[in-house]
């Protein structure tokens, strides 16, 4: 009898160990990656944009994981990305640098390929950094300004052509007088893109500036 119970014993426990393992092994389900800060600025009103070349800041992704539920640093992990590359870089660990060379908005983003597929599936946080203009005039420029703000419940990124504008919270830039300015609204995650007002002509989820000449505010709305 005392045989066949260690018997019953180790199988039970190596039936327990080989659960446990099964489960510890088991990939962690990534939901949401967060970048800190959200929103970095470079510069000053009063300091020509040249002069910002080389600021620098550390930006940390943290992701989100439901399955089990915790927080952890995936900075190394992440692919990091800047939409204007003329006004801020970012390396592959995540440092921010201003160029020096325009000022404006650039969004920045932290991108994950998660394995819970075939094809795997992207899991994508962002922040946008900011240089300041110079309204002194030089390197920045001193023309209009053009600010967006958002509305809506959803969220999106709205991004400009030329470059200058790059941002998913309110934001603003300048640009050379008489420029033409088209913006771009692309909605994020669930959220849809909703309207455009005070453009001059708006077309899908475009909505174009033409010879701009003064400071303009426009509004996106997400839904």
């Amino acid at each position: 009898m005392s045989q066949k119970c260690c018997a019953v014993v180790g199988l039970v426990t190596a039936s327990v160990l080989f659960v446990s393992l099964s489960s510890c092994g088991r990939d962690m389900q990534l939901s949401t990656i967060a970048i800190q800060p959200p929103i970095e600025a470079f510069g000053a009103t009063n300091i020509p944009v040249d002069l910002d070349a080389g600021l620098s800041v550390q930006l940390r992704a943290l992701g989100n994981y439901i399955q089990p539920p915790v927080s952890k640093d995936i900075t190394n992990q992440v692919t990091w990305a800047s939409n204007d590359t003329q006004m801020v870089t970012v390396s592959s660990t995540g440092l921010l640098t201003a160029t020096g060379q325009v000022c404006g908005n650039s969004l920045v983003s932290a991108t994950v390929t998660t394995n819970h597929s075939s094809s795997g599936a992207l899991v994508t946080g962002y922040m946008t950094a900011n240089v300041v203009c110079f309204t002194g005039g030089g390197a920045g420029g001193a023309g209009p300004i053009l600010s967006i703000q958002f509305a809506g419940n959803g969220a999106g990124i709205v991004n400009s052509s030329p470059a200058g504008l790059g941002c998913s919270t309110n934001c603003s830039t300048s640009f050379a007088s008489g420029t033409t300015v088209t913006l771009t609204a692309t909605p994020t995650g669930s959220s849809t893109f909703g309207a455009w007002s005070n453009c001059d002509s708006v077309s899908g989820r475009a909505c174009t500036l033409s010879n701009l000449t003064a400071s303009r505010t426009v509004t996106v709305t997400f839904n």
